[in-house]
Parts: C-alpha cells; structure tokens; sequence
C-alpha cells in the first residue's frame, strides 16, 4: 500500500513540475517574441447582426477554448489617415460678365447684325402703320364729313339744278365725291337732251357706278399695307429671335459652358425681336379693321347720294314731258327737246365751275 501511494504521490509531483514547467515556458514566450513568427492578421470586423459583446483572447496553454462565433472579438478601429490641407486652395474660374446694360437700346446694340436689321425694319414698318393711321384718318373723317353734308342738302334740295347750288361752296365749286356724282348727272343730260329719258337715266347710272368706284378705290388706298405689315411682321420678328437663338447656342458651345450669364444676353436680344415684330403687327391689324369698317361706311354714303340723284333726275325728266305749254305747241317731240336743252343750258350756265373729286 505504501508502494502505490508513494508511486501515485510522485506521478502528481511530476505532472505538477511539468505543467509548472510548461507554464513558465509559455508565459516566457509570450512576453519575448520570436521574430521570425508573422504578425497576427487583424481580427475581421464583427457580421451585422451579430452581438457587440466580445471576449478578450485566451491563451490556449491553460486549457481553455477559444471564444466562439456567438461571442467574436471586438473589432479594431481602424484609423483613418487625414488628409493633409493643400498647398494653395483652388482659384475659381472667372465667370463672364453680363452686360452692363440690359435695356431695349443696350440689347439691340449689343445683338448680331441681322437682328439689328430684323429689328429696323420692323421698326420703320411700325412708324409706316402710324403714319398711314394718321393720313388715312384725316382724309376719311373729311371725306365721309363733307359726305354726309352733301347728302343731307341733296335731299333738301327740289331739282338737280338747285342741289348743285346748294352743294356749291364759297368758291362756287361742287367738292367732293358727291359733288362729282351731280356734276357727271348734269353733264349726261346735258348731252343727251335730244334722246330718250330712258336711256338718259341708264348713262347717268353707269357714270355714278363709275364715280363710286374711283373715290372707294381712292379711299381705300394704303390699307393694303397695312394688312400686309399686320400679316407678316410676327414672322419677320420670329425669324430674327429664331436667328439670335442660334447664336446664342453657338456661343455656348465655344465657351463651354451652360452659365445663364452666358446664355441670358443672347436669348434676351433674340426675344426682343420678337416684341417688335408684335408691336408693329398688332396696331396694324387693328387700324386695318377699323378703316375697313369706316370705308365701307363711306361707300354707302355715295351710294345714298347716287340714288338720291337719280331720283332727282327722274322728277326733273318727268315734269319736262308733263309741261302744257311745250306739248302744245310742238306736235311731236321736237319742241320738247327744243325745251329740255334750253333748261340743260340754262342750269349749266347757273351753274359754277367743278373741280375733281379729292
């Protein structure tokens, strides 16, 4: 008994020694060590999701595992380097400068050489429009005034021959365009005393047609442009803000750049082409409506006065057929023309001297 507790005591003993042996060893080791043993790798960042408890590494010489992937290492923090400030901060590139001056004179001097001219034309085209408004206004107001006079005396008036006395003015001549119709009545039946009433009265219509047409046309002249600049001017403005824009794109693609200090400019002298044309455009048509209006007023003023003259000369060629004295005396009708030319002479010589319709 005594053999196998002194074996079993010393077995201990040994296996004391060796594992104090092992553990001097180990700690050794640890404190100093080997060069030539590779450095560690870092540890690997922890999975997301995982728990952010970690334990500390264990040495594996005391018998103990290592911790498990429930309970991984914490991870390093790494540390960034920071960046070292530059030596000289960056300039910032120049930006073009806008004009100085955005006004309407500023932009048309500032813009390309056929907007320029797209912009003068258009404004000459508009100085055109009221000018036209302002001479076609005096003239018809006058007109369709004096118009309405004659016509008002005309139908007063008993005879042709008293008509043309009444429409006469200081000087002794008929003005006017309805001056004109009476006086080419009074001329018709003076030519034509010898010949038949009807035929009077027909040539006397054609004549007064005649003088209507010529004094519309007269009046009517200059609208045509005006419909013309009211018609055209807003594509004319288009084509010089098409052309300004054009060159406003190009110069984008030469600076390289899409700042608006270098596109405004262009764009704002393109569209100001634009406004121009609209401002010559839009009282042209207008002006152009309102005498259209005004002289188809005017034309049925004449036509009031033609009808009114012929009714006149009617009356006149009737009462020439009814008189006692001249179908009397003459049996046939030698003294009725005999009596028809003598008034026609005696109102002509009455009458004043005419002047062309104005």
């Amino acid at each position: 008994m005594s053999s196998k507790l002194l074996r079993r005591a010393a077995s201990r003993l040994c296996i004391g020694l060796l594992s104090i042996g092992v553990a001097v060893i180990g700690m050794a080791a640890v404190q100093t060590p080997s060069r030539a043993q590779p450095a560690e790798p870092p540890p690997a960042a922890a999975a997301p999701g995982a728990p952010m408890t970690a334990l500390p590494p264990t040495l594996p010489q005391f018998g103990i595992a290592p911790p498990s992937a429930a309970h991984p290492t914490a991870p390093a923090i790494a540390q960034t380097p920071m960046p070292s400030p530059p030596a000289q901060a960056a300039q910032p590139a120049a930006l073009p400068a806008m004009p100085h001056d955005l006004s309407p004179w500023g932009m048309f001097m500032a813009a390309d050489i056929v907007v320029k001219a797209v912009m003068i034309g258009l404004a000459f085209a508009s100085v055109v429009t009221w000018t036209i408004w302002l001479a076609k206004a005096l003239e018809l107001g006058t007109s369709k005034a004096g118009a309405g006079r004659a016509l008002r005396r005309l139908s007063e008036a008993q005879s042709l021959t008293d008509a043309a006395g009444a429409i006469a003015g200081q000087g002794g001549r008929m003005r006017g365009a309805v001056g004109a119709l009476l006086g080419a009545a009074l001329d018709e039946t003076k030519r034509s005393a010898d010949l038949e009433p009807e035929g009077i009265k027909e040539r006397v219509a054609i004549a007064l047609s005649r003088i209507e047409a010529r004094a519309g046309r007269a009046m009517a002249k200059g609208t045509g442009l005006l419909a013309t600049i009211g018609s055209t001017a807003p594509f004319v403005g288009l084509f010089g803000t098409v052309w300004g824009i054009m060159n406003s794109f190009i110069g984008i693609s030469q600076a390289k750049t899409t700042n608006l200090a270098v596109v405004a400019p262009g764009i704002a002298e393109a569209l100001l082409a634009t406004a121009i044309g609209l401002v010559a455009a839009i009282p042209a048509v207008i002006i152009y409506n309102v005498f259209a209006r005004s002289i188809t007023g005017y034309r049925a003023l004449l036509a009031d006065a033609s009808a009114e003259i012929l009714q006149h000369l009617s009356r006149d060629l009737e009462r020439l057929h009814r008189q006692p004295a001249a179908v009397a005396a003459a049996p046939g009708r030698t003294m009725l023309h005999a009596v028809a030319a003598t008034q026609a002479a005696s109102a002509q010589a009455a009458l004043p001297p005419r002047i062309p319709a104005e």
